[in-house]
């Protein structure tokens, strides 16, 4: 049976997401981040970052995201689309796009805010930096907004896990106030209307975030 640690964030809801497209039945622990649930050592044998998600598979334990959204869609759904498969063009612009949303989207602008907003208390107030950051997603989202405006998704014309990585960061920006052009809100909210989204939103954000 396939576990998930984690919950109430937009980073959480990614594999809790892909297990509902694949319709996988597996046991969530709904812990929060600085809750003090991650400090423990049972959790910390899981993942000595101390961070959420976690999945774990048997033996295999994984730590990043975009890693289990990908593993998932390989291993549980080889047929249905969901991750493109290996040595292929698809599976390259796959990659691409998930690079790009952890690093130009999550890492550099999203979470720079949340360290300086959400975290101030342990990371310090950096109006400045907050600034940036907002300046530099909307900039670097504008490569995205330019697929979309000609595609339906990221990768080809069907639903990836691409989809879930962008939707999940795009909705942690509206959730910061920042404001989409029509082409990334529309597409955000059909990425929300999947009844997949929806189950997995429920259960996600079922909790609260802690710190």
């Amino acid at each position: 049976m396939i576990e998930i640690w984690g919950g109430a964030t937009s980073r959480t809801i990614r594999p809790h997401w892909m297990l509902s497209e694949l319709g996988i039945q597996y046991t969530p622990h709904l812990i929060g981040s600085r809750t003090g649930e991650t400090q423990t050592d049972a959790f910390r044998r899981l993942n000595i970052k101390e961070k959420i998600p976690v999945l774990v598979d048997g033996d295999l334990v994984l730590t990043e995201s975009a890693a289990m959204v990908t593993y998932l869609g390989d291993t549980y759904g080889p047929d249905t689309g969901l991750v493109p498969r290996p040595y292929t063009v698809e599976r390259a612009k796959y990659n691409e796009w998930l690079s790009f949303v952890q690093m130009e989207l999550d890492a550099h602008t999203l979470y720079v805010m949340r360290k300086h907003r959400d975290l101030a208390d342990l990371y310090g107030e950096a109006p400045a930096a907050i600034d940036t950051a907002i300046e530099g997603f909307l900039k670097q989202v504008r490569f995205a907004e330019h697929r979309l405006d000609k595609a339906p998704h990221l990768v080809g014309e069907t639903f990836t896990g691409a989809d879930i990585m962008l939707t999940t960061c795009l909705a942690w920006a509206k959730l910061y106030g920042i404001e989409l052009s029509p082409v990334l809100d529309d597409y955000t909210a059909r990425m929300a209307a999947r009844p997949s989204y929806l189950e997995a939103a429920k259960l996600n954000f079922s909790i609260s975030p802690g710190g």
